[in-house]
């Protein structure tokens, strides 16, 4: 396989490469930061970039609408993904609410949103 073919490759799936960075950088924020908002953060660029590429893999190259009309034999997109997504879209809503309200209840519960700060309180190993 030559240099041109692996790269014309590489480029003609962009959109995934795309997703990949999202995915690993939401998973990475969520593993490496103490903070809770930082890691409903990373949910959300994690939830993103599976969007992306629902979204990206029903597209089809010279598709239309999957409207009927009078001709035959067209190439029509397939709409289940997007309507999938705008489910999951409205589904991730509620769920950063929720865990946003959850983090306001922590903060007052505890006084702070750091991870290893709660933690300590509950160990009974609190230095205030």
């Amino acid at each position: 396989m030559s240099i041109e073919t692996l790269s014309g490759a590489l480029l003609a799936h962009g959109n995934y490469w795309i997703v990949i960075g999202l995915m690993m950088t939401g998973l990475y924020v969520v593993i490496d930061r103490g903070n809770l908002v930082k890691k409903i953060i990373g949910l959300n660029i994690f939830q993103t970039s599976v969007f992306m590429l629902y979204i990206s893999m029903g597209k089809i190259d010279g598709g239309t609408a999957p409207i009927l009309d009078q001709a035959l034999g067209r190439t029509y997109s397939n709409p289940l993904p997007h309507v999938l997504i705008l489910t999951a879209i409205v589904v991730g809503v509620a769920t950063t609410a929720l865990g946003l309200a959850l983090v306001v209840r922590i903060k007052e519960a505890y006084g702070t949103i750091e991870e290893d700060e709660i933690l300590a309180i509950e160990h009974g190993e609190d230095d205030r």
